[in-house]
Parts: C-alpha cells; sequence; structure tokens
C-alpha cells in the first residue's frame, strides 16, 4: 500500500467505528431511557451499513479509486452451498457438543417459549391453543432460517461484509499475514459490537458466567472463527455475496438452540447452545483453523 492508501486505511477504521458507535450508544440509549425498541433495531440495522459507508466514503471520496469489492455472481456451486448451509450444520454441531457436555440442561419441557410468550400460558395451553410446541418451533423456525432467511439477512449482512471481508481482510492479510491478519480481524471485528454488549447486554445478556469480560472475550474468539470462514468463502469466490449470504444464514439460525434450554440457563449462554458460546463454537473454531493450517501449508508449498 502507498502512504496514502495506508492512511485511508486508518480512516476506514475510524469511520466504521465511529459511525458505528454513535448509532450504538444511541440506539442503547433510546433503548434504556425511553424503552423505544424500534428506534433500537433500527439503530442496530444502520450500525450495520456502517463499515459499507465507510469504504464509500475512503475510497471514492478520500482516494479516488474503485472500491475493488468484487460484485460478480460468481464462483463454485459448492462456496454457495457452504454459505447457504454450513452455519446450519456448525450450529448444530455446537448444540450436540454442548448439550454432550451439560446434558442436564436439555429441556424439552417448553419452558423457553413459555417465557418467550410472557409465561401466560402454560407448555399445554400453548400446545392445545397455539399448537407451539418445542418441536414445532425448531421444525418451523428451522426451516425458514435454513431455506430462506439466508437470502433475505444477506442485504442487511453486505454492509458489514464490504467493509469486514470486501476491504479490511484483503489489506490485514497484505500486512500482517494470513493467520495474524485473521487473528486481528476477528478480534477487531468483535470489538466494533462491545458497546452494545456492555451497554444492553447484546448477544450474551448482562447477567452471565463471567459478566462482561468473559463475554468480550469469547465473542471475539468467535468472530475470529466466523471471519476467517467469512474470509474463505470470499478469498474462494471473489463475490461479496457469497459471506453475506453466510453471514445472513448465521444471524438467522444462530439463536435456535436456545428454546432447548431453561430460561434459568441463560447465565450459561456464555458457553452455548448457541454457537455464539465458547463451547458450542468449537466446531466453527475447529474448521476455520484448520482450513488455516491448510491453506499456509499450501502457500508454502508454492
Amino acid at each position: 500500500m502507498t502512504v496514502k492508501e495506508k492512511q485511508g486505511f486508518g480512516l476506514y477504521f475510524l469511520l466504521a467505528f465511529g459511525l458505528a458507535w454513535l448509532c450504538q450508544v444511541g440506539g442503547c440509549i433510546a433503548l434504556l431511557q425511553q424503552n423505544n425498541a424500534v428506534l433500537y433495531q433500527l439503530a442496530l440495522i444502520v450500525t450495520m451499513f456502517c463499515p459499507l459507508l465507510a469504504v464509500l466514503l475512503v475510497q471514492k471520496a478520500f482516494l479516488r479509486q474503485p472500491t475493488g469489492i468484487g460484485w460478480k455472481v460468481q464462483g463454485k456451486r459448492r462456496f454457495w452451498l457452504a454459505a447457504w448451509f454450513g452455519p446450519a450444520v456448525l450450529t448444530l454441531l455446537g448444540a450436540v457438543l454442548y448439550f454432550a457436555v451439560f446434558p442436564s440442561r436439555l429441556d424439552f419441557s417448553c419452558s423457553w417459549l413459555v417465557a418467550a410468550y410472557g409465561g401466560e400460558m402454560d407448555a399445554q395451553t400453548l400446545r392445545s391453543e397455539l399448537g407451539v410446541s418445542t418441536l414445532s418451533y425448531l421444525l418451523q423456525n428451522g426451516l425458514f432460517a435454513v431455506l430462506l432467511a439466508p437470502a433475505i439477512n444477506m442485504f442487511p449482512a453486505l454492509g458489514e461484509e464490504v467493509g469486514w471481508r470486501g476491504y479490511m481482510m484483503p489489506r490485514l492479510k497484505e500486512q500482517f499475514g494470513l493467520l495474524n491478519g485473521r487473528l486481528l480481524g476477528g478480534v477487531v471485528w468483535g470489538i466494533w459490537h462491545w458497546p452494545l454488549m456492555l451497554l444492553v447486554g447484546y448477544e450474551y445478556g448482562t447477567n452471565y458466567l463471567g459478566a462482561p469480560l468473559l463475554g468480550l472475550v469469547v465473542w471475539c474468539v468467535v468472530c475470529f472463527a466466523l471471519n476467517t470462514l467469512l474470509d474463505i468463502l470470499y478469498e474462494k469466490t471473489e463475490s461479496i455475496w457469497v459471506p453475506a449470504i453466510a453471514h445472513g444464514a448465521f444471524n438467522a439460525i444462530a439463536a435456535l438452540p436456545q428454546v432447548l434450554v431453561t430460561p434459568a440457563d441463560a447465565y450459561y449462554n456464555v458457553l452455548g447452545p448457541m454457537p455464539i458460546g465458547l463451547i458450542a463454537a468449537l466446531p466453527m473454531l475447529a474448521a476455520a483453523v484448520w482450513l488455516t493450517l491448510r491453506e499456509m501449508k499450501q502457500e508454502e508449498k508454492n
């Protein structure tokens, strides 16, 4: 990179973090002080587009260069299939691993759904009047999350993917190498979420094991794993739509295993059963590390 391009890279981080953190703090204040969940959700959506905006400002306004993002719909079919269905497979493996470690926390009594419906109906009433049970909820929401939601969630996820995988990761890998670049990219992406986590308990809640420090660290580990897999998809296809689909698929499916625990077990969310927990994230982390090491060996041979 030239000196000006390095300056632009630094400006990108300033904008991506500055704009996003303003949105995050503003949304959290609206939720905490005014109980305005709509404004909070809107702030989250705007936050996701801040990396894209940062890229456009740096490349188009500051450097006056093309963005360099691969916008074409291309790439081998297996990578598109991996993007669409891979997050569901990794989420399932993570949940199985978590409940293998903590079998006593597996709950089919519908207690999570009872709490989710406000506690006004017990499990039997939910089944008889609404046709809602743990199994029906998993099937209906699981099918939607796997088959349709990736295409819907792809569009807000694109705002992040353009910035993190399309713009940031190629430059980090150029400067620090493959492994270090992916490690640093995961930490950067994780820290980007920290205001939400500290202010309103984004992802893990506010009362959990090791809060808040353990959650901040585990989230960076999860972001390293996911960042690596998304980066590989972009490398292999040179199409930003592929990691955007995978990101959208992950957002759709990740919370589903939560229905299998009691509300009281939310204290252990930082461990699982969702793939954002340390134990449930291990399959995703293992895949990320293995694929990176394999890629490094291939680079050494070449």
